[in-house]
């Protein structure tokens, strides 16, 4: 059973055959899919399994905080269900691949007390850009 099922049951989220396809397609490392993607491979488990389930699904699993929209090329948004590990992410700018990271500084106080220009901090989205290997 994947981290994301185990989440929701111990929550007692109702797991219904479709809500349960797309946390089985959404388990694993790295995952960072759009919701077309999502619906595409849960169709090939569900075949009935209709778009609009899968859409109000993940918008489920965002309100809970078991999946984090993600959006690193402005366009498409992408789910993550690495919400519960604090990480950053690095994407490929060719390809598009999308790797999560974990570094060892904290983005929230690397930044210098006079570049806050008062705010309170309450959180920081990093995201490293490069070429992969496959690219390069």
């Amino acid at each position: 059973m994947s981290d994301l099922l185990e989440r929701l049951r111990g929550r007692g989220w109702r797991m219904t055959s479709q809500r349960r396809v797309v946390a089985e397609v959404l388990n694993g490392d790295h995952v960072h899919l759009t919701a077309d993607e999502v619906h595409v491979r849960a169709a090939r488990l569900l075949p009935e399994i209709s778009r609009a389930t899968v859409y109000n699904t993940l918008g489920e699993l965002v309100l809970l905080g078991e999946v984090m929209e993600v959006s690193t090329d402005g366009r498409a948004k992408r789910y993550d269900p690495n919400a519960h590990r604090p990480h950053q992410h690095l994407v490929c700018s060719r390809c598009g691949t999308i790797r999560d990271v974990h570094p060892t500084g904290d983005p929230l106080v690397d930044l210098p007390p006079g570049e806050r220009f008062g705010f309170t901090l309450s959180g920081a989205d990093v995201t490293y850009r490069g070429v992969c290997p496959a690219c390069a």
